[in-house]
């Protein structure tokens, strides 16, 4: 099928990034009703990415030569385009997630451009215009990928190695839709005629109901561990119920006078350290003891307090009987050779007006050690200090990071499911189900399929409650922090234990809830059928004639199946007999999962070996299976630590890159998305991490090589005017973010790169990708370095200066030499108000030294470097509306200070100069809000031609 015509689709030509930037960096502020809570999973990319990218990969782009109607104008094409922008714009919003309206439209789009890529293809065979092609996820993982093609209306496959990964997805586009539009079964809403179920909801409210039974069950069993508490001083007599437990873990004094006394490691003594209110305890010596006594209001030692028995970094603490110093070996050797043991510290309790933190007692202690757990997890915790802390403190095994009380409560639920889940059955029986005894695992929709189904999502119940029933929850002031508060296993020194039954943080409760709402809310538009399966990316078959976009493991960033096991142990227990093909091992499958993990392997080198190898083959299967009507969509998580002074690279990058491209893959897009959290905006840009979503297509099998020379010479002919494109701005978005630059700009090069069978170097052998980005990295640079020849000579002297003296002074001398060779004078550059110059140093204004008062229009001469810095100044200060005031006065250097901020952010970016860098993209990224209020303003003196 060589021959078939495939249409260039929406993603290969243009997008409106900045609508899907915007939406992906609101969504992951978004928790309530969002799939990511549904079961936890690591680096998860946006809904609005996900749908965005699918429908861009699926609808034909309007315009080129390839275009789907012949004779089209390019105004015409830019119009249809611009619609195309618009359904795109609509379908990122998060309010839009289950719009009806806004996904028909979608859909239709989605129909049409297949119906005419049929048309195209006439008498091929796999072109049915009635049919669209089924579409696969080969590395699923959290399954925001196929949930939204299930979503835009395609019969969605996912498959991954992990079986964690398959059951979210079975959880998200396999059970949902087989239940659709049900009735709820249980008694209390099937007596409620008058309700309407639509959708996933009446599963949504079976689980509530079922989740509430489970959880009384529980209670029966062992709510005597989790008893209400009496309440102190004024309030005696009261009672309140526990939300938390907190506990400090204990070695012996290393000082002889208490070698018997167990003292306390205790990361902070602050119980609640808002600014409205802060708790702590204070410990009071007794002898040879100690206990706690709950402070409140502000105290004469903060730094005391907010240091508890901390010393340092790691495990380095002070006695509290002695104030002896406990290094990290004693630390370690005490846990290590099991003498570290725990001690109940405080109890934080439900009130009527907030938190109650009460003192702990020995009693209370006591209590919680009569629990016995009739099951304990021995599966090992790697030993990867890496990603695991446990391990080196003697916490060998996944047993070892539990109370008994944890264990026997986590224990307890998963014994209830399966008898819960005959009643489950025979409420659905009666509710009028069929009792077919087709299980849920092959194809089953009668009630002992549905039965099984509720189970799923009440063992996933067990999950989230095992995230924050671990003794590595640390007490986060006001709740109880996950145990994967990052994609690792830290050693957490004092936790919080969570009362399964309370109506607070961490409760069981709660983890109903949350699930609860995702079913209702995520799974209502989903009108075709969703298949979820255990399948090696490297081997699998599903892939074949079907639309594929993916996010694969990021090189050696997460360990995916080690982190797992901490959920799958669980899920085992919970659900092990629903899906027992998915359960036969132990713990996850690790021997072929797709990272470079030196853990895993003998070296750094074998495990990068090893990644490159597999990823080449499973993106050589996907070539092969793809359907060729549509580019394969590739995502890679990019962090902007990975960029250096060359540019934009790191070993797993180009390790991606490079297999990609040995698995004969062309690149015809690249296009920097914000799928991660961006707090540390404020601080770095280094934390902007993006997702580089790689659009590729076979490379023709007529591929020829080609020379170096070649090769330098295509990309210089390309690479100019892709940057002024991507700077310049496409059709209907903005100028590109400064800190999307040196992503974006690898598209076009890899593209010229990746078409050829290879780039032969002068001694015959294959350019590497390595090489390719350095090259590509170099035209970025040189394409700068002739721009800013076009700068005013005091802005190239700016320019330089600033590349060896930042914001610092330096000697006159060098200023006068430089000065003199870009043909201007110090004493110009001072009257032109861009530097002082005084005792023998010259040194640049910052942003904050430029007059606030500054006005263009009455300077004689008004360099770019001055103009671009006062924007900065007045954005800083005053916002958009200010700097576009101030942008219409100096309208002329519109491109020019644009091409100054791309070039000084590309510098200090790879330089380290984090905050410089920040504050030049701060002001690209506002730059189409900053243009508006200009034009708005109009030029002073040509006010009918702004721009």
């Amino acid at each position: 099928m060589s021959d078939i015509k495939a249409p260039k689709k929406l993603i290969e030509v243009a997008l409106p990034l900045d609508d899907i930037n915007k939406a992906c960096i609101r969504e992951k502020s978004i928790r309530h009703g969002h799939p990511s809570t549904l079961h936890l999973w690591w680096a998860r990319r946006p809904l609005a990415a996900a749908r965005a990218v699918l429908f861009a990969q699926c609808v034909n782009d309007p315009g080129g030569e390839r275009g789907y109607k012949a004779g089209k104008t390019r105004k015409q094409a830019d119009n249809e385009r611009e619609e195309l922008f618009d359904i795109i714009r609509d379908l990122v919003k998060w309010e839009n997630t289950n719009n009806e309206t806004v996904l028909k439209r979608a859909r239709l789009k989605i129909r049409e451009s297949w119906r005419e890529t049929c048309e195209l293809n006439k008498g091929k065979s796999g072109f049915d215009p009635d049919k669209l092609p089924a579409f696969h996820d080969p590395f699923a993982g959290g399954g925001a990928i196929p949930l939204e093609a299930q979503r835009l209306g395609f019969e969605s496959y996912a498959s991954d190695l992990n079986p964690v990964a398959v059951m979210i997805n079975k959880a998200m586009i396999e059970i949902p839709p087989r239940f659709n539009g049900n009735c709820p079964v249980n008694p209390d809403s099937c007596a409620n005629n008058m309700a309407t179920w639509t959708g996933a909801r009446g599963l949504a409210d079976d689980v509530r109901y079922y989740g509430k039974l489970l959880r009384d069950q529980a209670f029966a069993k062992i709510g005597h561990l989790y008893p209400q508490i009496d309440l102190p001083g004024q309030q005696v007599g009261g009672k309140a119920t526990v939300i938390a437990w907190i506990w400090a873990r204990t070695v012996k004094s290393p000082n002889p006078a208490f070698s018997g006394v167990h003292v306390p490691l205790i990361s902070t003594y602050y119980l609640c350290k808002k600014d409205q209110r802060k708790v702590w305890l204070q410990p009071v010596l007794d002898g040879d003891d100690y206990r706690f006594e709950i402070k409140e209001g502000k105290p004469d030692n903060p730094a005391e307090i907010d240091n508890g028995t901390k010393l340092g970094r790691g495990a380095n603490f002070k006695c509290i009987m002695s104030d002896t110093p406990m290094t990290s070996n004693y630390v370690r050797g005490e846990f290590q050779n099991g003498r570290a043991g725990v001690r109940l510290i405080a109890v934080v309790a439900e009130g009527t007006r907030g938190r109650l933190y009460i003192p702990a007692t020995a009693a209370m202690q006591a209590l919680a050690e009569t629990a016995a757990p009739t099951w304990k997890p021995t599966q090992k915790i790697p030993i990867n200090p890496r990603w695991f802390s446990p391990p080196l403190y003697g916490m060998t095994s996944y047993g070892d990071i539990f109370t008994n009380r944890q264990l026997t409560a986590l224990t307890t639920f998963c014994d209830l499911l399966p008898e819960l889940r005959e009643f489950i059955k025979r409420d659905a029986f009666v509710a009028g189900l069929p009792d077919d005894s087709v299980p849920l695992r092959d194809g089953g929709n009668g009630a002992t399929a549905y039965a099984e189904a509720v189970s799923v999502y009440l063992g996933f119940a067990v999950d989230r409650s095992a995230n924050y029933w671990s003794s590595l929850t640390p007490w986060g002031g006001d709740f109880i922090v996950q145990t994967f508060g990052r994609q690792a296993l830290p050693m957490v020194w004092d936790f919080a234990e969570g009362n399964p039954f309370s109506e607070s943080t961490g409760c069981f409760h709660g983890a109903i809830t949350w699930i609860e709402t995702v079913i209702s809310n995520q799974f209502n538009s989903a009108k075709t059928d969703g298949i979820s399966t255990q399948q090696d990316a490297v081997g699998q078959t599903i892939s074949e004639s079907k639309i594929i976009s993916t996010d694969p493991p990021y090189y050696d960033n997460i360990g995916y199946a080690d982190l797992s096991d901490f959920f799958y142990i669980w899920m085992r227990k919970s659900c092990g007999d629903i899906y027992p093909d998915l359960f036969v091992t132990i713990t996850t499958p690790k021997t072929d999962e797709l990272i470079a993990s030196p853990y895993r392997h003998e070296s750094k080198l074998a495990s990068e070996t090893f990644f490159l190898n597999g990823m080449t083959k499973a993106m050589g299967s996907i070539g092969d299976q793809t359907n060729k009507s549509y580019p394969i969509t590739i995502y890679y998580a990019f962090k902007q630590s990975d960029s250096d002074s060359s540019g934009t690279v790191s070993t797993g990058w180009e390790t991606f890159l490079q297999a990609v491209i040995n698995s004969r893959l062309v690149l015809t897009g690249t296009w920097p998305m914000r799928t991660e959290r961006d707090q540390g905006l404020k601080t770095s840009v280094n934390v902007l991490a993006s997702s580089i979503i790689l659009v590729c297509r076979r490379r023709n099998k007529n591929a020829t090589d080609c020379t170096r020379k070649e090769f330098l010479r295509e990309l210089k002919a390309v690479m100019p005017e892709a940057l002024e494109t991507m700077i310049g701005g496409a059709i209907g978005r903005s100028p590109l973010a400064a800190v999307d630059l040196a992503q974006a700009a690898i598209g076009p090069g890899m593209e010229v790169f990746s078409k050829y069978a290879a780039v032969l170097e002068a001694d015959g052998s294959a350019m590497s990708v390595k090489t390719a980005l350095q090259l590509i990295n170099k035209q970025i640079d040189e394409y700068f370095g002739s721009e800013e020849n076009n700068f005013d000579p005091e802005t190239r002297f700016c320019c330089e200066w600033f590349k060896t003296y930042g914001w610092k002074e330096g000697p006159f001398g060098d200023a006068n030499t430089l000065a003199n060779a870009k043909a201007v004078s110090v004493s110009g550059l001072e009257q032109s108000g861009v530097l002082t110059a005084s005792g023998g140093k010259v040194k640049l204004l910052t942003n904050d030294e430029y007059p606030s008062d500054w006005n263009p229009l009455a300077d004689t001469h008004n360099p770019v470097w001055e103009s671009a810095h006062q924007l900065i100044r007045e954005l800083q200060t005053s916002g958009e509306v200010a700097a576009g005031k101030l942008l219409a006065k100096v309208h002329k250097q519109n491109e020019q200070i644009r091409k100054l901020c791309y070039q000084q952010y590309t510098w200090c970016e790879r330089t380290g100069r984090a905050g410089d860098a920040k504050l030049y993209n701060e002001l690209l990224a506002a730059w189409h809000a900053i243009e508006s209020a200009a034009l708005e303003h109009g030029a002073v003196d040509e006010q009918p031609t702004l721009f």
